[in-house]
């Protein structure tokens, strides 16, 4: 089992950044692969990133490719997304995900631990 939150969200303007972490605790966190998704109103969850286990490889959507960098830190079981040049069109709630043993993964599905979520809204 492990429990995740995240935190970093928050309001921005068009074309400004922000950095999410996301914390672990429970099982030893290199177990996991780690991923964010997001979450816009009235829409379907939708992958934005993911991260390998040793954090070597790294996969992301094509809306947020170039724009947004994940990484992760297993000596303190966090994972970040740091989000560059943010459009209105990344407002959503930002989940990161845990899946025990796997490799890349972008599908819902394969995760088995969520977090809460955390509110990123862009302004125009």
């Amino acid at each position: 089992q492990v429990q995740l939150v995240e935190s970093g969200g928050g309001l921005v303007q068009a074309g400004g950044s922000l950095r999410l972490s996301c914390a672990a605790s429970g099982r030893p966190f290199s177990a996991y692969a780690m991923g964010w998704f997001r979450q816009a109103p009235g829409k379907e969850r939708d992958f934005v990133a993911t991260i390998a286990r040793s954090g070597g490889s790294t996969s992301y959507a094509d809306s947020v490719k170039g724009r947004f960098t994940i990484s992760r830190d297993n000596a303190k079981n966090t994972v970040y997304l740091q989000m560059n040049s943010l459009k209105p069109e990344d407002t959503a709630v930002y989940y990161c995900a845990a899946d025990l043993g796997g490799y890349l993964p972008t599908i819902r599905s394969s995760y088995e631990y969520w977090g809460q979520g955390t509110q990123v809204t862009v302004s125009s």
